[in-house]
């Protein structure tokens, strides 16, 4: 006869199912519940009340606070004494500007430069501010003979020629032309730096609608009379906005540069 073995020890409960949304079975329930808390922030938020972070990011008030106390003692939020309300604390920013030092511009910058030349068969430049001048940080030259040069790392103004000029539009100039550029997202030039010389450019972004830089399009004016710039101001803008998506990690995925600009 077969002795009936009883344990002594109470039965390990099944866990439950994640009854708060979102698939986490497969990997450790609280790291993916904080990561939830931390994406529950947006751009615009200066403090998240508990009850509102509990419902962006789907968990019950108790879960929440919880989670954000210890993301709190890490530095990732703090929490606001006479109300209690939470925002995102330095350790967050840190951990973001790492990330925006970890891409290397260049290797996002030349690929859309080199599409852009092929699409129009025109040189092309990305130009950043320095104080006040500007720098061509990134160039791929046009295939014709007769072309517009210019050297990577060459100096030139701010105020002449449309990659500097969309850099004072975008950074808060104030006044005619820059008022039009920022409602336009593009500024054409013809002769202003150098008589001979055409161009159009548009402004690009990193996260937080961050100015990084200008992307332009130039060649000799007798090739690109502005009726040409126009058509070439639309693929100048998309592209621009597509860098903008990339460098930003995503960020300025929903609506075209031009609109999300805020002086």
């Amino acid at each position: 006869m077969k002795k009936r073995v009883i344990s002594t020890q109470s039965p390990e409960p099944e866990a439950p199912p994640d009854s708060e949304g979102g698939r986490e079975s497969g990997g450790v329930i609280a790291v993916a519940r904080a990561m939830r808390l931390l994406e529950a922030f947006q751009l615009d938020d200066a403090f998240v009340s508990l009850a509102e972070l509990s419902r962006r990011a789907g968990m019950h008030k108790t879960t929440t606070l919880r989670i954000a106390r210890t993301l709190a003692d890490a530095r990732y939020l703090v929490q606001r004494e006479d109300d209690g309300a939470w925002r995102l604390g330095p350790a967050a920013g840190w951990l973001g500007a790492r990330y925006q030092a970890s891409f290397d511009l260049n290797n996002e910058i030349e690929p859309t430069l080199r599409e852009l030349t092929r699409e129009t068969g025109e040189s092309t430049s990305f130009f950043v501010r320095e104080g006040d001048i500007r720098t061509c940080l990134v160039r791929v030259e046009g295939p014709k003979a007769i072309r517009h040069h210019i050297r990577m790392g060459e100096v030139l103004p701010l105020e002449k020629g449309s990659p500097g000029r969309v850099l004072l539009a975008f950074s808060g100039e104030r006044g005619e032309p820059y008022e039009s550029i920022r409602r336009a997202g593009f500024y054409i030039s013809i002769g202003e730096r150098e008589p001979e010389i055409a161009s159009v450019s548009a402004p690009v972004f990193g996260a937080n609608w961050r100015l990084l830089g200008a992307l332009s399009v130039s060649g000799p004016a007798g090739r690109l009379p502005r009726a040409k710039l126009r058509k070439f101001a639309a693929l100048v803008t998309q592209k621009a906005s597509h860098l903008s998506y990339a460098l930003s990690g995503g960020a300025q995925r929903h609506a075209p540069v031009r609109t999300q600009w805020h002086p």
